[in-house]
């Protein structure tokens, strides 16, 4: 006669062997699919951090141009060159 709980039995090893089998299983699943939308979003961020570099340059460049039309039109060259263009004699 055998005892209830004597030792594992075949059946019982292969039900453990499957059950850890599918908690591998979607345990992988669950990382691959955490690593897709990892990805994801540091593209997006990569992408909006190019776009902002790209708007920085921008401001700097016109705030330069800005900055030496500022310079040209406080010089007396410039002083008479806006004065001409709105009608001054």
């Amino acid at each position: 006669m055998s005892r209830k709980g004597e030792g594992i039995t075949e059946e019982k090893a292969k039900r453990i062997a499957v059950g850890a089998t599918v908690a591998g299983v979607l345990l992988i699943v669950f990382l691959v699919v955490i690593l897709i939308i990892q990805g994801v979003i540091i593209g997006t961020k990569n992408s909006r951090k190019e776009h902002l570099d790209d708007l920085t340059d921008e401001y700097r460049s016109a705030v330069e141009q800005g900055e030496k039309d500022l310079n040209y039109y406080r010089s007396g060259e410039g002083l008479y060159y806006y004065a001409r263009q709105y009608g001054f004699k």
